[in-house]
């Protein structure tokens, strides 16, 4: 799209994309990059190791960072629910461990007390039953679902088919209407707590929505096999327009160092497909592009959103 209106700054791109499979070694790559000092930009995890700066010069996320996330789901229990007795599901890996950190250090000196049961599971694993049938029988009132979209899906069904109905809450990653909740069945995640930084597609009140309408022409012409309900089509979208930005920054100059001067310092930039109230901004000691985040409610066809923006 952005060839067919004449590229950046008068330049043409090629694209070339590979699959990792979501395979934990790459992450190796994040020294590698850093070493031959290679722009690694907009990584797609919110993992607080994309942003440090200063041992890692070269790597930059994008989303907002799971330990932040974390940290608003605790303290959300903490003010309508502070008795609760939560059960906590997790990946085994840095994603999930820097969610369970964030969470634990919202809930501070109530977090032993209030966490009757963590379960972790890998990336490997067939299904998470077994761990499921484990965070019922603890009698957690209140479910934190640390999962990738797979394994989300899986949680809420169980969850539901087993007669269990705690409070629960779905971390952003896998919170999309058309990847987990249709999967699982709408009508099992109703009552699911999220967060969103991101306009959903599915949702009725940005139909007319300029950018949401823009996506989708873009669907419709670059990806027409492209799922319009998946949140990471969304995403995937929003990233590659804060790449533009960028790249549009830069100028003439597409030396390596001036990519990464101008990919931090971006000040208050909107890609119109973030909510309302949020907005980009980087510099030389801050990788994290996006913190701020609000939280939402599925009520069987849509998300509903509740409360103020959060964060910065």
């Amino acid at each position: 799209m952005v060839n067919d209106k004449d590229g950046i700054n008068g330049r043409q791109f090629e694209w070339v994309s590979y699959d990792d499979g979501y395979s934990p070694p790459n992450s190796a790559i994040h020294k590698y990059m850093n070493a031959k000092k290679v722009p690694h930009l907009f990584v797609a995890t919110g993992a607080t190791k994309w942003n440090d700066p200063k041992k890692f010069p070269w790597t930059m996320g994008w989303q907002p960072n799971y330990q932040t996330e974390g940290r608003i789901y605790a303290e959300h229990i903490l003010k309508n629910n502070p008795k609760a007795k939560i059960g906590i599901l997790y990946q085994n890996d840095d994603y999930g461990k820097d969610y369970l950190k964030g969470f634990r250090d919202g809930l501070g000196d109530e977090a032993n007390s209030m966490i009757v049961k963590e379960v972790s599971y890998e990336v490997a694993d067939p299904t998470i039953d077994s761990q499921m049938v484990q965070l019922q029988a603890s009698g957690a009132d209140t479910f934190f679902n640390v999962t990738t979209p797979k394994f989300s899906a899986q949680a809420i069904r169980k969850a539901y088919d087993s007669g269990w109905k705690p409070t629960h809450y779905v971390n952003n990653v896998s919170a999309s209407v058309g990847s987990v909740l249709k999967p699982a069945g709408l009508e099992k995640a109703v009552g699911v707590i999220s967060t969103q930084y991101l306009k959903d597609s599915t949702d009725p009140q940005w139909e007319n929505d300029p950018a949401i309408k823009e996506w989708k022409a873009f669907m419709a012409k670059y990806y027409p096999d492209g799922n319009l309900t998946d949140a990471s089509n969304v995403y995937g979208y929003a990233v590659a327009q804060t790449m533009e930005q960028v790249l549009k920054q830069a100028g003439n100059d597409l030396s390596r160092a001036n990519i990464m001067k101008q990919a931090a310092n971006l000040k208050d930039f909107r890609t119109e497909l973030l909510l309302p109230g949020i907005r980009i901004n980087t510099s030389a000691t801050d990788f994290a592009p996006i913190e701020s985040e609000q939280l939402i409610r599925f009520d069987g066809g849509k998300y509903i959103r509740f409360g103020p923006i959060i964060g910065k």
